[in-house]
């Protein structure tokens, strides 16, 4: 089928541009015809892309909902499977489970952390990894400090 400006562009040939006047009735009407139906097929097509992306929309919220549902449950299984363990090592052929321990900083009052841990971003902010470097290295800091908690790994 051929494009629409080429359609449009044999229509002008049949008209005579400084009269007006039409050169070939019958080859202006079946040009007509071709216009109308090449529009009426892209209006068509644009149709089925509309309804094809909604359907994919569609899709893509179902598929998430899904994987937040797994990924809710399986966050539950590791609570489960951490609290049934209690800290205990666990492993197979299959598996194994086991344990690391973590330190995080913890900032009881931002007020009274010294500003020398402050950095300057868009707003105010704490560094919390220049705070860990002192702690570690044994300094108190008002305001914060350090705790060590347990993180279950499932391989």
């Amino acid at each position: 089928m051929r494009a629409l400006y080429e359609i449009d562009n044999d229509i002008l040939s049949c008209v005579d541009t400084e009269t007006g006047e039409i050169i070939d009735p019958g080859k202006l009407d079946a040009l007509e015809m071709d216009r109308e139906k090449k529009i009426e097929g892209v209006i068509l097509w644009r149709k089925d892309l509309v309804a094809e992306a909604n359907a994919i929309d569609e899709e893509v919220k179902n598929l998430t909902k899904r994987m937040k549902s797994c990924k809710s449950k399986a966050e539950q299984l590791k609570n489960y499977i951490s609290y049934a363990l209690g800290g205990e090592k666990f492993k197979t052929a299959r598996c194994n489970v086991y344990y690391t321990h973590n330190k995080s900083i913890i900032i009881d009052d931002p007020g009274k952390v010294p500003a020398a841990f402050w950095k300057e971003i868009s707003e105010d902010w704490i560094s919390k990894t220049a705070l860990k470097e002192a702690i570690e290295s044994g300094k108190e800091i008002a305001g914060a400090h350090q705790e060590e908690h347990q993180s279950i790994v499932i391989k």
